[in-house]
């Protein structure tokens, strides 16, 4: 297993949250990440309008915002916490598949911000849901890594 797909893995598989929510990473890069979530009547924050709920669009922007810091560092040797979050909601997620893309803006030695937006539809212009900003905090330190649930 590539450090790239180990960190996939960790992401999808051992994050218990992310794996209830069915993040799939469709894409990690240099610095950048693609997030989708499936849709599923149960994500559903307006069930009368119907729209998906804030906090899922929320969660999935701080997951891929991270995701995308951490394809920087040696995710064995580091850990990434989110500092501050902005999402700014543009128009309600419609109940279909919703993705996200980061990108990171800055990453220093203690410290990351990226940029990420939520859309749905054929691709990142056809309809955006949201426009969001993380700032997230690095520490770097020896871990154990059998704790990561991976082959090495």
């Amino acid at each position: 297993m590539t450090p790239q797909q180990a960190l996939i893995h960790f992401f999808e598989e051992r994050i218990a949250f992310n794996k209830l929510l069915g993040m799939r990473v469709s894409e990690l890069g240099d610095g950048t990440c693609r997030i989708s979530v499936k849709y599923r009547p149960e994500l559903l924050g307006d069930p009368f309008r119907p729209a998906l709920h804030g906090g899922l669009l929320s969660t999935l922007a701080d997951t891929t915002g991270g995701l995308a810091v951490f394809s920087q560092l040696d995710f064995t040797r580091s850990r990434v916490a989110t500092v501050d979050l902005r999402v700014d909601y543009l128009r309600p997620g419609r109940p279909e598949d919703v993705h996200c893309d980061a990108r990171v803006v800055r990453a220093g030695n203690k410290v990351a911000v990226s940029s990420m937006v939520l859309w749905q539809g054929e691709g990142p212009e056809d309809y955006v849901v949201a426009d969001c900003r993380g700032v997230y905090n690095v520490v770097h330190k020896e871990l154990d890594p059998s704790s990561l649930g991976a082959d090495h």
